[in-house]
């Protein structure tokens, strides 16, 4: 199992590359660096042309093994952002991933503070762009969704919005956000990689224990102070061997709605994203919704 895996996520970094080369459209982010804690960190940020006061801004964060560049290609996001008119951030992780709490990532092992490193890095693009500290919204895939998770568990006073695919947190790793903080979740049911149902799981940087799927948005919900059964809706059938099922969590505390993005028979993907690796390794890609588009309108509606 280890060394299926490892191959996995071996194919999903060649794939990013592929991406890479692929994707044509939107302009290509601008390369840049900060320092932070004595150590220079890089990313890569998109204004669309002739923006000069974004009207909002979105961290979006790469899995393990990809760069933020990498992530830019995948997503699509650049394009989003283009069509209305906000920027977008793609950071890249210490080892190509992210110190998010469950000890199986170098970063993680080094004590690398991302958390830090992201919240300088949000500080720094509000004021540089002059965008509204109440627009500031996060992505992220795999090992970007597990960090996205903890960052809003950490720092709810900074992001209005996350929308993490294909990730949640680790069992060992707490979560007490000081406000509401509205969540789009979107899981596989069949995710090779990271198991729906939680427990063991091993990724590039080694073992871990997590939060199922279903556990982590019942979690928001709770956090969030929603009340009554959640909604339920159908999304139309992709052809794809995949059907969503968009599940509400509401009402909640104000700015705190809950998403489920639940993808019956999906694997570990990007909903709408290109599919350029096999099954076998990653699970179905769903074609059911475009995960990128989707979040931005989630985020849109969610301001502080």
């Amino acid at each position: 199992m280890l060394s299926v895996l490892k191959r996995a996520g071996a194919m999903c970094a060649a794939a990013t590359v592929m991406f890479g080369t692929a994707v044509v459209g939107a302009e290509p982010a601008r390369a840049a660096a900060i320092e932070v804690g004595g150590l220079s960190r890089t990313y890569e940020i998109h204004v669309p042309a002739g923006v000069t006061h974004p009207s909002a801004l979105v961290v979006n964060l790469h899995a393990a093994g990809a760069s933020g560049r990498e992530q830019a290609a995948l997503t699509h996001y650049n394009a989003v952002a283009d069509a209305h008119g906000f920027a977008v951030v793609y950071p890249d992780g210490i080892d190509m991933s992210w110190a998010d709490g469950r000890g199986a990532s170098v970063p993680d092992r080094q004590g690398v503070d991302d958390v830090g490193f992201i919240t300088t890095l949000v500080s720094k693009l509000v004021s540089d762009y002059g965008i509204s500290p109440g627009r500031v919204f996060l992505t992220g895939l795999s090992a970007g969704a597990f960090m996205a998770n903890r960052l809003a568990c950490d720092r709810a006073d900074l992001f209005a919005a996350i929308a993490p695919v294909a990730g949640t947190v680790g069992s060992n790793v707490g979560c007490a956000p000081s406000r509401p903080v509205a969540v789009m979740a979107t899981y596989g049911t069949a995710d090779p990689i990271v198991p729906f149902g939680g427990g063991p799981m091993m990724g590039r940087g080694g073992a871990s224990d997590i939060v199922s799927a279903p556990a982590m948005v019942q979690r928001w919900g709770r956090l969030n102070g929603c009340a009554g059964p959640p909604a339920q809706q159908p999304l139309a059938p992709s052809g794809d061997g995949t059907q969503t099922d968009r599940i509400d969590f509401a009402p909640c505390a104000p700015g705190g709605e809950v998403v489920f993005m639940r993808v019956n028979g999906g694997g570990h993907t990007w909903p709408g994203a290109p599919e350029v690796l096999p099954a076998h390794a990653v699970g179905l890609a769903s074609r059911g919704f475009d995960a990128s588009e989707e979040s931005w309108q989630f985020f849109d509606a969610h301001s502080r």
